[in-house]
C-alpha cells in the first residue's frame, strides 16, 4: 500500500488551459481477454462514483469525465493510445484495473506525468513508488486463509495452480513457507498461459497427484474454465479449492454445479452485511436496475479507486472537500479503502453466490 498522503512525483494537474472545464479520468478496465468478464461491473462502479462526484461539484466545478480504454492483456494499441492522450493533455488521472504486467507497461508510458490509481489485488511490490496501488496483498489476503483451512479441514497435500506471470508466482512463493509450517506438502506448482482453453489435462493431473486442495490463482475466465472442468471430472466436493482471485462474477460463470468445496478470501463481498455496503448496493441498483452487472470484489475496487482519486483531487482544496467526499464501502470509519489495515474476509461459494464466513484479519469496521 503506497502512502495515501501523496502520489509522489505524480501531481494532479491544474486545468490544462483557461477553457479546460473538465477533469478527465482515463478508465483502464478489461473489455477483452481473460479478465474481460469484469469489465461491465467495473464500468458501472466507475460511473456510479463519477456521477456521485459530479453531484458534489466535481473538481473545483470541473465536470469529471471518464474515457474507457481496454486493459485486457491482448488489447492492441493501448500504449499508443495513452501516449497520444498524454501528448494532447487530455488526461488528468488514470484508474486502472488490469493484471500487474499490464499495469507496469502503463506506468512506464505514463512515467508519473499524471496520477495512476491501481485498484485490484497485487503482489505488494514491483510497481513504481509513485503508483498508488490500493489492492489486497498476499501476506494479508492469503496467509490467514491458509491458516483457517489448515485448522478447519487439515488438508495435507496442496496443488498450486496459477497463470504464468508475476502475481501468481509471487503469491505462491509467499504461500509455500506458510504451507510447510503447518505440515503441508506441495504436490505440484504449475502455471498456465493467460487465456488457457483446455484444462482437461490439468484436472487429470490434479486427480493423479492425490491433492486434497487446490490453490487457484487463475484470473477470471481462466478460473471459470478450470472450475467447470474440475466439476466435470467429479472432483467437486472431493478436492477443496481456495482462491484469492475468484469473485462473484466468476462464480456466476462457473455455475452452481461447480462450486462445492470452494473458499475465497477478499476485502469485499457483495453479500457483506453492513450499513455502508447496504447503502452502496441500493445506490447501485437505483442507478442501473435489477439487470446491472453483478457486484464483485474486483470490479468494486474501481469504485474505491475513484474514492481515493477524489480525496487526492480535494487535497489542499477546501471548497472541494466541503462539497462532500465520496463514501467508501469497505470500511465504515475511513472513507477510502486501506488494504493495509482494513478487514479481509473469508467466504464460501454457495450456488451462484459467496457467503461470508467471517473476518480473517483487520480492524473492525
Amino acid at each position: 500500500m503506497k502512502s495515501s498522503e501523496a502520489f509522489g512525483r505524480a501531481k494532479l494537474a491544474q486545468p490544462r488551459t483557461p477553457r479546460a472545464r473538465t477533469f478527465d479520468v482515463g478508465l483502464l478496465i478489461p473489455t477483452s481477454g481473460t479478465m474481460g468478464l469484469l469489465g461491465p461491473g467495473a464500468y458501472a462502479c466507475a460511473r456510479l462514483a463519477r456521477d456521485m462526484w459530479n453531484e458534489r461539484g466535481g473538481v473545483d466545478g470541473r465536470e469529471v469525465r471518464l474515457s474507457v480504454i481496454d486493459s485486457g492483456e491482448a488489447a492492441t494499441g493501448l500504449d499508443d493510445a495513452l501516449r497520444a492522450m498524454l501528448a494532447e493533455r487530455t488526461l488528468d488521472a488514470l484508474v486502472v484495473l488490469s493484471n500487474t504486467a499490464v499495469c507496469r507497461r502503463v506506468a512506464a508510458v505514463v512515467d508519473a506525468r499524471i496520477p495512476l490509481v491501481y485498484t485490484p489485488l497485487y503482489e505488494g511490490s514491483g510497481l513504481p513508488e509513485w503508483v498508488h496501488a490500493i489492492g489486497e496483498t498476499p501476506d494479508r489476503q492469503l496467509l490467514p486463509a491458509i491458516d483457517w483451512m489448515a485448522e478447519r479441514y487439515r488438508p495435507r497435500r496442496w496443488y498450486l495452480l496459477g497463470n504464468d506471470y508475476s502475481w501468481p508466482r509471487h503469491t505462491h512463493a509467499i504461500a509455500i513457507p506458510r504451507l510447510r509450517s503447518v505440515g503441508a506438502e506441495i504436490v505440484r506448482e504449475r502455471y498456465v498461459p493467460l487465456g488457457e482453453a483446455d484444462y482437461g489435462p490439468i484436472v487429470e493431473d490434479v486427480a493423479a497427484s492425490g491433492a486434497q486442495i487446490v490453490l487457484v490463482s487463475l484470473l477470471a475466465g481462466d478460473a471459470v474454465r478450470f472450475c467447470r472442468e474440475f466439476e466435470r471430472a467429479g472432483l467437486g466436493g472431493r478436492v477443496l479449492r481456495l482462491s484469492t482471485v475468484v469473485e462473484e462474477n466468476a462464480v456466476l460463470g462457473v455455475g452452481h454445479a461447480s462450486s462445492e468445496g470452494m473458499f475465497v478470501s477478499h476485502g469485499y463481498f457483495a453479500a457483506l452485511d453492513s450499513d455502508h455496503n447496504g447503502a452502496f448496493k441500493e445506490r447501485y441498483r437505483n442507478q442501473f436496475g435489477d439487470r446491472a452487472p453483478a457486484l464483485n470484489s474486483t470490479s468494486q475496487s474501481v469504485y474505491e479507486g475513484m474514492v481515493h482519486l477524489q480525496r487526492q483531487a480535494c487535497a489542499g482544496r477546501p471548497a472541494a472537500r466541503s462539497a462532500g467526499l465520496l463514501p467508501g464501502v469497505r470500511d465504515r470509519r475511513r472513507g477510502a479503502y486501506d488494504a493495509g489495515r482494513d478487514p479481509i474476509f473469508l467466504g464460501q461459494v454457495e450456488g451462484l453466490g459467496i457467503r461470508p464466513l467471517g473476518r480473517l484479519i483487520g480492524e473492525p469496521g
